[in-house]
């Protein structure tokens, strides 16, 4: 087993994604993290376009806190304990390629994402683990913390940010806070529990991000799922081959 917080780097070919027993660096999300889809759009015939007009500017009215004033979710807590895991592995794709192994507890499905860097394992659509790899090692673990808080700082004031915690223990940095998502993740405005770690490899630098979401309530259980994570989590790197 990794020890605590380490990603281990081996080179070699990586094989297909594989999800079953032999198994940020980015500023993810959430988490998972959860990211929009760019739209994209079909050219307009010259004749209906007038020069004269200048279009209007976005708007950029903030959504007001009050509309979105999180609403308790009463689910029974997820217990550590009864939590048991298994060896998980699956091929992400970014600027490399990387085959990840770490510790899933059992019954969390696997389900693809659009951002072929990130994998994600469900319990349900309010409780999941996540990870992002396949990036090149360029920043610690702290660092990436930094970046990740700066841009939760500047999310809009409807997403009720609350930090809870920074830890940084040089090669992992873990980050815990609070936030109601958006309506384009959830329509409803339920308060979540988030845990990110980056974990560093041997270089010092980051080498998989992590994050586990839940709710408040679930708090020992994800703080448990992320440790057997984080110190299980095994990365291996083959650059993509050439388009």
């Amino acid at each position: 087993m990794a020890r605590r917080g380490t990603a281990l780097l081996a080179s070699g070919l990586v094989a297909m994604i594989a999800i079953g027993g032999a198994g940020g660096y980015g500023v993810g999300w959430l988490t998972a993290l959860d990211r929009s889809i760019s739209a994209t759009g079909k050219p307009m015939p010259l004749g209906q376009i007038d020069l004269l007009k200048t279009p209007a500017p976005p708007s950029t009215t903030p959504i007001p806190v009050d509309s979105r004033k999180p609403v308790p979710d009463t689910s029974k807590p997820l217990r550590a304990g009864a939590l048991r895991y298994k060896t998980q592995t699956v091929t992400v794709r970014g600027t490399l390629k990387s085959e990840v192994s770490l510790k899933v507890p059992i019954g969390w499905v696997y389900t693809p994402q659009s951002d072929e860097d990130t994998a994600r394992f469900n319990e349900t659509t309010k409780r999941y683990l996540r990870f992002q790899a396949g990036f090149p090692r360029t920043r610690p673990p702290s660092a990436s913390m930094a970046a990740k808080v700066h841009d939760l700082t500047n999310l809009e004031e409807s997403q009720q940010v609350r930090f809870i915690s920074q830890v940084d223990d040089g090669d992992v940095a873990t980050l815990a806070y609070e936030w109601v998502p958006p309506e384009s993740i959830s329509k409803n405005p339920i308060l979540r529990l988030v845990i990110v770690r980056w974990v560093a490899d041997e270089s010092g630098d980051v080498a998989v991000e992590l994050g586990v979401t839940g709710l408040p309530q679930d708090a020992a259980a994800l703080r448990a799922v992320i440790d057997h994570a984080s110190e299980s989590v095994v990365r291996r790197d083959i650059p993509l081959a050439p388009s």
